[in-house]
């Protein structure tokens, strides 16, 4: 077991936390012109290899163009087409990378349509195109044959064996490449799902599909898609500018997408050569598909009696020296406002839908919401309001609850005061000023030190009073607290912890901030937005110790436990891929380059996991609330962990480092 995980970790060394960089080539080419073409793909290739390409790319036939038709008849252009290849061969043999091209073959007495496959001087084996496109523009039966039609599984080619199998791939540790060819794709069951489900993390797709209004868009889906359905990359290189214009027209499109990610895409309709470059985390990529309870189902089944044919290659050695993949700093939020708008629709209306049915099944009619001024409390109050006029209740029977303590400010008890009286619902303030100093005195605190005791204190007096009071109005107590408090355990246990039914348990800080927002642009009156705009302003506080001068808030939370954005980095990629924080560390410098430098990228780091783990106890005994995204803390949906778990393994990979 020890030389395995060597071994694997040899073979990923070389690329940069397991991010592979491939391409999509697209030369100028020249109709049955080869020894053109092949100039035009060294060229290509040698440009790719520049770039640390590891994997590259190229279109269908491009070895002689795909649009010869009746000259694939002539052995003349076969012939030079396999020479072509080998004079490929030869010109990069000194390129690492490994290297897609597409040409016609015969193998016995058949003439295929092929993937040929090569690196270092060596051409590795030969894919065949399993479903040909035969209607309306298309006449490739004419030509070719299947691959289910092949009658034997090796070619000779100048005097060497070289295998030819529909169902090869070519491996090297978590970045094992599966080959189809253009219509494949298009099939009800396309060659790279059977492919996925035997280890291709990375699919290429060499295509010559030409244009036609609206196919575009159509086909970009079906990358996205398919990449989705086989957990996978997906490498996608289309003829361009050059081949014939006869019929049809062919603009040269370029796709990398990655897991329904579209990470990169060519400009159409270019008359010169096009090479787009991106990185695929195989590593991510390889986490999904490991807990992914139904990837694997039926494989050897649907794999039957033909399990693909294994062929290695290496990684080319060195370190890449670039990293160019864009990596969002803010993952729970769309970057662009038509996504960040669905987004905040979507989310709004799954808890106001959970909430609704919690109050049908409970047949209550009243609610109580703690409400501080605050981002969590006002989206709560929010989702409350919206979901009684979903039910048809009274505003009223809403009870808005303000309990300042020896923390609170001007700021925010008026903007709490403000949006519960224009929300309609009832308002209710009670101070805990008196009990809490009477508590306070009775255990023997001297009722001024700013401690945790002084702190929790005032938290539990306002979940006491929530409690009883809803029992008195025979109503749900609504929780406030978000996804990023409980990662981190910022709630105070058996205090604003507990709940009746916790409608923002599932949404990171990050993402409450814009829903308020979004709600104040979108779904709210004038008087009510300017409240709820003031609230998006206010600094994030649990306002615990006494004010500063003239009322100001003197708590700042992102001050003590760190920044927001920087943590629910470090949740999302934790929890939604398993990141180890190295691999974080490495991503968020480049997320947060112009905003964060690395020693408080690292510092922040080690206080969310530092807390992360002592803070599980408290998300054992969560109480109910609607799961909204991929990522989850609820120990009865997504995430079950030992109260007592060591955090040690992960602190110690963050203290080393650089």
């Amino acid at each position: 077991m020890r030389i395995l995980e060597f071994r694997i970790f040899e073979q990923n060394k070389n690329m940069i936390h397991g991010f592979v960089k491939a391409a999509a080539a697209i030369p100028l080419l020249q109709v049955a012109d080869c020894e053109y073409n092949i100039e035009q793909i060294e060229h290509l290739l040698h440009k790719a290899a520049m770039q640390d390409a590891r994997i590259v790319v190229f279109p269908e036939l491009c070895i002689t163009g795909y649009s010869c038709m009746d000259l694939f008849a002539q052995d003349s252009l076969l012939h030079q087409a396999v020479a072509a290849l080998f004079e490929l061969v030869r010109r990069t043999r000194n390129i690492e990378a490994l290297c897609i091209v597409g040409m016609p073959l015969a193998v016995g007495n058949r003439l295929m349509n092929v993937a040929a496959v090569l690196q270092k001087g060596k051409v590795l084996g030969f894919v065949p195109k399993t479903f040909m496109s035969n209607s309306r523009e298309y006449q490739e039966r004419r030509w070719f044959s299947p691959g289910s039609e092949l009658e034997t599984d090796r070619v000779t080619l100048n005097g060497s064996d070289y295998p030819v199998a529909t169902n090869m791939l070519f491996t090297c540790g978590k970045a094992t490449v599966g080959v189809e060819i253009c219509e494949d794709l298009w099939a009800p069951v396309p060659p790279s799902s059977l492919l996925a489900m035997q280890g291709a993390s990375i699919i290429v797709n060499l295509s010559a599909s030409n244009e036609l209004t609206g196919k575009n868009e159509y086909l970009k889906s079906l990358v996205q898609q398919q990449s989705a359905r086989c957990i996978a990359g997906y490498v996608y290189a289309a003829a361009g500018f050059g081949e014939s214009s006869t019929d049809l027209v062919f603009a040269g499109k370029g796709f990398i997408a990655e897991n329904g990610v579209m990470l990169g895409e060519v400009e159409r309709f270019p008359m010169r050569e096009k090479l787009l470059v991106g990185e695929i985390d195989v590593d991510y990529l390889h986490h999904d598909r490991t807990v992914s309870s139904s990837f694997m189902q039926e494989a050897h089944r649907l794999a039957g009696s033909r399990p693909a044919i294994r062929i290695p290659y290496g990684m080319p050695s060195g370190t890449v020296k670039t990293f160019e993949r864009a990596i969002d700093p803010t993952p729970f939020i769309p970057s662009s406002d038509v996504a960040r708008d669905e987004r905040c629709n979507e989310i709004f209306s799954i808890q106001v839908n959970a909430l609704a049915r919690r109050l049908e099944y409970t047949q209550l009619q009243a609610a109580v919401v703690g409400v501080s001024g605050g981002l969590d409390s006002t989206l709560a109050l929010l989702v409350t309001a919206m979901t009684f006029d979903a039910l048809k209740i009274p505003r009223p029977q809403i009870t808005g609850v303000t309990m300042p303590g020896f923390g609170t400010s001007a700021r925010t008890g008026g903007n709490a005061v403000r949006l519960i009286r224009s929300l309609g619902a009832t308002l209710k303030e009670i101070s805990i000023v008196d009990a809490c100093r009477q508590h306070l005195n009775d255990i023997g605190h001297d009722g001024t030190t700013p401690d945790t005791t002084f702190e929790n204190a005032q938290a539990r007096e306002r979940t006491q009073i929530l409690m009883d009071l809803a029992n008195r109005l025979n109503g749900l107590v609504i929780g406030t607290g978000d996804l990023s408090e409980l990662a981190l355990g910022w709630t105070t246990f058996s205090g604003d912890h507990i709940s009746m039914y916790a409608v923002n348990a599932g949404i990171p800080k990050t993402l409450v901030r814009y829903l308020v927002e979004w709600i104040a642009l979108h779904k709210v009156d004038d008087d009510i937005r300017t409240t709820l705009l003031d609230i998006v302003d206010t600094p994030i506080s649990p306002e615990l110790i006494p004010a500063g001068k003239n009322g100001s808030i003197s708590q700042k939370t992102e001050e003590l436990i760190g920044p927001y954005d920087l943590h629910d980095f470090f949740l999302y990629h934790f929890m939604r891929y398993g990141a180890p924080p190295s691999k974080i560390y490495f991503l968020a410098q480049n997320a947060f380059k112009r905003k964060y430098a690395k020693d408080v990228i690292k510092k922040w780091m080690g206080v969310f996991f530092r807390r992360f783990f002592t803070q599980q106890f408290k998300r054992n005994c969560l109480p109910d609330g609607p799961k909204v995204g991929s990522v989850s803390l609820s120990p009865r949906c997504d995430w079950r962990m030992p109260s007592d778990a060591s955090a040690a393994l992960w602190l110690k990979e963050i203290d080393g480092l650089g």
